[in-house]
């Protein structure tokens, strides 16, 4: 009997699923169920859409992509009542992103209420950053008063993603020093030394770090002070411009980096802005991956993810120009070869092995689903 996990991972108005067999990988049924809200009233619509779609075939758990764990879980954890509440307690801190995670939860317990259901974390890989890392300069007080610190995110896919580099250099995990780009709509960078992560770019929230689709990522503080005192911003207005408004939307009026590209190549008022957001992007990539090369003292090997990491081959390019310093050398045809499996890109004499490698977070949640059924 083939036994597969179905993986949900909800967005603020969408719904992925995945049946997966996590041993070898292999993926029985896929889709996306979009527009929630419109297309589908709520979530437990949506659910019922995705079960229509289910093939005949036994299904021995569930498992949900949580993004915010907070400080409550540090590993996959079955899913109860007062895990389902202390969910939704963290809500405060991943507003986006929780509210939907909680609500399919809510809606599967009933769909699947003879199935064991497990939430798997994207803070989780990095609960125990070291606190050099997790530390904010801030009154101490304050921070621990109102639990304030890094807890990173995309954690899932840093963690797959770095595993599958270990594989494809052919050499233990544990002997890696390693930088991941994962970068989508939304974005974050990770540094691992010896299979360990020490630093991560996102923070308290998702905010932090890189450029995003409708993210800025790294901001003076005394912007949004000003904000609130000149503009009138209050606290909702503020989050809605630092997640919704900010990043690639905030700077050329899209989030689809094929449109800032094309917009780039042309001429005008439009192409001198596409092309300063392009630079913008890349020079906080490379800001961040020399800031962490200087704290792993050496690096092994920088690895590309996600949406645009796996398919853009211009900013892989325009990131790994500024790295000469490193020792990286990008091979301009590798980098430009289409997309698909897990390949090295950067040239033989590079110091720095470069790479892209897909990321797989249904497979990933997946295996540590089904882990957790026999721990």
């Amino acid at each position: 009997m083939t036994a597969y996990t179905l993986v949900l991972n909800a967005g603020s108005s969408s719904l992925k699923y995945q049946l997966v067999e996590p041993v070898s990988g292999h993926v029985a049924a896929k889709g996306l169920v979009e527009r929630i809200g419109r297309s589908a009233a709520d979530y437990t619509e949506a659910l019922a859409k995705v079960q229509a779609d289910l093939p005949d075939v036994t299904i021995t758990a569930v498992g949900h992509r949580v993004v915010h764990g907070g400080d409550k879980f540090s590993a996959p954890t079955m899913i109860t009542p007062s895990v389902l509440g202390a969910i939704k307690e963290l809500i405060p801190l991943a507003p986006l992103h929780n509210p939907a995670n909680a609500a399919i939860i809510d809606a599967a317990l009933v769909a699947f209420a003879g199935l064991p259901q497990v939430a798997v974390f994207d803070t989780a890989f990095f609960a125990d950053l070291p606190k050099v890392a997790t530390t904010y300069a801030i009154d101490r007080n304050v921070a621990r008063d109102n639990g304030i610190r890094r807890y990173g995110f995309h954690g899932i896919s840093h963690e797959y993603v770095s595993k599958e580099a270990a594989k494809l250099l052919g050499r233990d995990y544990g002997e890696l020093n390693q930088i991941v780009l994962h970068l989508g709509n939304g974005a974050s960078a990770s540094a691992i030394e010896a299979g360990r992560p020490i630093d991560t770019s996102m923070g308290l929230t998702p905010l932090e770090g890189l450029v995003m689709g409708t993210r800025g990522g790294d901001i003076d503080p005394g912007v949004l002070i000003h904000l609130m005192r000149h503009a009138h911003l209050d606290a909702d207005g503020i989050d809605d411009l630092l997640s919704r408004h900010s990043g690639m939307f905030g700077l050329t009026g899209s989030v689809d980096l094929r449109d800032v590209h094309a917009a780039a190549a042309g001429q005008g008022p439009d192409s001198e802005q596409a092309e300063l957001a392009l630079a913008i992007y890349a020079r906080r990539l490379a800001k961040y991956i020399g800031g962490y090369a200087a704290i792993l003292g050496s690096v092994d090997i920088i690895t590309f993810t996600a949406g645009v990491g796996e398919n853009d081959a211009d900013i892989r390019e325009r990131a790994c120009a500024r790295l000469d310093l490193f020792g990286v050398i990008l091979d301009s045809q590798r980098n430009r070869l289409p997309a698909g499996g897990p390949r090295v890109i950067s040239a033989d004499d590079s110091r720095v092995t470069v790479a892209m490698i897909p990321t797989n977070e249904e497979l990933a949640i997946a295996r540590q689903a089904a882990a957790s059924l026999v721990s």
